[in-house]
């Protein structure tokens, strides 16, 4: 095991940037959210049903995604808070153990590649959806 793997193994932000059963089910949630919200665009012109029924999936996917997204930024914040650690860098303050542990979590939970692939299908996509919102108005 190399040493990131290591590191994130004993890293307190283990469960939420690491592949925990929860964290895919959220993952695959936010994806079937993005994949419903820009696959309106073609729909409305097949049937205006089907593009309402997208629409409520990807928004109520969203919806359940960012809650779960906020939960775990909320959470990140108040221990940051509660540990003084921003106050304790911007004085240039000493760190203790526990704020050491604190940053390392906080970094480890930044490498996460299930949120790059996410951002990845969001502007690819978005950029499809786009292209084929132009034809559809534009060129057809």
């Amino acid at each position: 095991m190399d040493k990131k793997e290591d590191r994130c193994l004993n890293c307190a932000e283990h469960k939420n940037c690491k592949d925990s059963f929860v964290s895919w089910v959220f993952f695959i949630i936010g994806i079937i959210a993005t994949v419903a919200i820009r696959v309106v665009t073609v729909l409305i012109y097949l049937d205006p049903i089907y593009a309402k029924i997208a629409w409520y999936i990807g928004v109520m996917g969203f919806f359940l995604f960012f809650v779960y997204k906020f939960r775990i930024s909320h959470i990140r914040e108040k221990r940051i808070r509660e540990s003084g650690l921003a106050d304790k860098i911007n004085a240039n303050g000493p760190l203790n153990h526990e704020d050491y542990i604190l940053m390392s979590s906080i970094i480890c939970s930044l490498g996460s590649k299930k949120e790059k692939i996410n951002y990845f299908i969001i502007f690819a996509l978005s950029a499809v959806a786009l292209v084929l919102a132009i034809y559809m108005d534009l060129i057809r």
